[in-house]
């Protein structure tokens, strides 16, 4: 069942939403902003979303990771989404929040069972079902980032939600080089 309002005026931000994700709801997504636009990344990896905790920058990371931080007791790397698809910089403010989350495998090696990241963003927003008959595939132009990053296309009742792939956001090779494959649509 999808809550109302966003994240932080239901529970406040720590620890918001996650009690209310049904994890086997395939079709549910968490919803968070970027500048004005409006993205989702399914329910299924979210482990929490936090407020933005105390940040180590480490020296010679990738510019989209922001750094790291502490999550009880272990180090979860932080990336700036923003960073990664070229569309500025995440700047710290009140409704800024990190979605912890589980992407898979990242590096090639047999054990690689995924990776805890954090997701910095704009604002938090919220819990929405989207069943598969109301996503539609990304669009081919017009888009401010590469469309392999997109599932697709959701339909809301308040217009469009970009919904991410975050499988697809890292590589390997991007987090050993530093070197981002983000396009320059």
């Amino acid at each position: 069942m999808p809550i109302t309002g966003s994240c932080r005026q239901q529970r406040g931000l720590q620890g918001v939403c996650v009690e209310t994700i049904d994890r086997d709801g395939i079709n549910q997504y968490l919803t968070f902003k970027l500048g004005d636009e409006l993205f989702a990344v399914t329910v299924a990896n979210i482990k929490e979303v936090l407020e933005v905790p105390r940040i180590t920058h480490v020296p010679r990371m990738p510019e989209f990771l922001n750094g790291v931080f502490n999550l009880r007791g272990n180090i979860i790397p932080l990336l700036d989404l923003k960073m990664k698809f070229g569309i500025g910089q995440t700047i710290t403010g009140e409704d800024t929040g990190v979605i912890v989350t589980e992407i898979g495998k990242v590096f090639s090696d047999e054990d690689d069972s995924g990776v805890t990241i954090g997701l910095l963003s704009d604002e938090v927003q919220k819990v929405v079902t989207i069943e598969p008959d109301q996503i539609q595939p990304p669009p081919r132009i017009g888009v401010s980032i590469e469309t392999g990053f997109i599932i697709g296309m959701g339909e809301l009742e308040e217009g469009f939600v970009i919904i991410l792939n975050i499988n697809k956001i890292l590589s390997e090779t991007e987090l050993v080089t530093g070197k981002s494959r983000r396009s320059s649509l």
